[in-house]
């Protein structure tokens, strides 16, 4: 039996667990530079904030009623870490699949034990960290994911909820529950399933999964088994590599000055070489792009952006950086007011299946696993030593792209000096 256990609102109850105040009042967390409205509580979402709206966007009459806060990534991550500790104390077997969601594998256990288990475990989630968890069972990950939706969404399941694949209960909940409702299943994908006559989950459980294979890829093929009880999907299937890496981020304010663009250029290439590592792939082209506010009337619009083709594969962070620096002098046009600029690694291939061009730069094998060793070390060392540790560059303080994040919280459990108070 497999158990999916989701935190429920978790960025708000984050925040709820340090300021009890929050509960019961419409909270709303912020993505970056306080741009739009991430996260919701269940008050925020009655009052008609959506999921993605820009912050100001929301009608003053309703903001007046709601709290605002930006994203506290560190506080987040910690709890995060918190939760899975306990889980951990009920089960060997946990998968985290994501800030706030893990899986749970209940081998051995006796199914008839496992609905009160997950009660005390909830209860004992709730007690140690203060986060609210809702429990989805069922012999697959993508029921057990469906199971927790119930548990969420149906107060008679009291936080865990348990689908036996083969029930009427879970045949009746199938056939009401869209195809674009289930777990790995995407608006485009759904679009298709529709054009073979398929809308619902039941309809995708009975189809045949060789059929499906041809059209789609052996991930729904998958899909249907797990629909039908059999636990075959692993987690790798439900995030591929990338073809593209992206990591651009706005400006906490306007700026014309050129080393802002390159300190954040340089920090968003050593960012983009960490991920490509992370999939063992390799980059044969950058774009760098730069644009400025084009809601600002007021000031001249400018955007502009260029291509620009690697010597050869790499991953190597440096080599990202020299060409981004590159490009930026390319792009760059003085007296303008900058909102934007990051880069795009593109035409990625496997690490392992490089394929050098005619006209490539040669690189020595030793020159090749020197910088690999390097590369290795760099994100070791921040992997286990926390971001950023060591870095290629070191931005200046008060720089025009640091984060605006006017309304975090402290970071209670990470830094010394943040620290909860306690008055009596």
């Amino acid at each position: 039996m497999i158990g999916l256990v989701d935190c429920n609102n978790f960025y708000v109850s984050c925040e709820r667990v340090f300021n009890p105040r929050l509960e019961g009042e419409a909270v709303g967390v912020m993505s970056n530079n306080d741009g739009c409205v991430v996260a919701r509580s269940q008050e925020i979402k009655s009052l008609g904030v959506a999921m993605g709206m820009p912050a100001h966007q929301i009608d003053p009459h309703i903001r007046r009623k709601c709290t605002l806060l930006s994203s506290n990534y560190a506080l987040y991550g910690d709890m995060s870490s918190r939760v899975t500790d306990v889980l951990s104390q009920h089960t060997p077997h946990v998968d985290v699949y994501s800030i706030d969601e893990s899986f749970l594998s209940f081998e051995g256990f006796e199914a008839d034990t496992l609905e009160e288990r997950c009660q005390v475990m909830r209860q004992q989630v709730r007690r140690d960290t203060g986060i609210p968890v809702s429990v989805g069972l069922s012999t697959s990950k993508t029921l057990a994911k469906i199971a927790n939706h119930r548990a969420k969404k149906e107060s008679m399941f009291n936080g865990v909820a348990m689908m036996d694949p083969n029930s009427n209960d879970t045949r009746a909940f199938l056939e009401q529950l869209p195809v674009n409702e289930i777990w790995g299943v995407a608006g485009r994908s759904a679009a298709r399933l529709h054009t073979l006559g398929i809308e619902n989950a039941w309809q995708l459980r009975t189809a045949s999964p060789k059929h499906l294979r041809r059209h789609f890829s052996v991930v729904m093929e998958r899909l249907v088994y797990e629909l039908r009880g059999e636990n075959c999907i692993s987690l790798d299937d439900m995030s591929q590599p990338k073809k593209q890496i992206m990591v651009s981020r706005s400006f906490g304010r306007l700026t014309t000055d050129k080393t802002d663009l390159r300190e954040a250029l340089r920090a968003h290439a050593s960012r983009a070489g960490e991920k490509l590592r992370r999939q063992n792939g390799l980059a044969q082209a950058l774009m760098v792009f730069v644009h400025t506010n084009r809601f600002r009337q007021d000031l001249p619009s400018y955007s502009k952006r260029l291509v620009i083709p690697l010597p050869h594969p790499t991953d190597d962070s440096r080599e990202l950086i020299k060409s981004a620096m590159a490009g930026l002098e390319r792009v760059f046009k003085k007296d303008i007011w900058y909102q934007k600029c990051g880069i795009m690694l593109m035409d990625l291939c496997d690490h392992d299946n490089e394929q050098l061009g005619l006209l490539a730069e040669p690189i020595s094998d030793e020159k090749r696993a020197r910088n690999e060793k390097l590369m290795a070390t760099l994100d070791k060392l921040n992997r286990e030593h926390g971001k950023n540790t060591v870095r290629l560059g070191m931005p200046r303080k008060q720089n025009a792209w640091e984060l605006r994040c006017e309304h975090r919280t402290p970071r209670y459990t990470t830094r010394w000096e943040e620290l909860a108070v306690a008055k009596t």
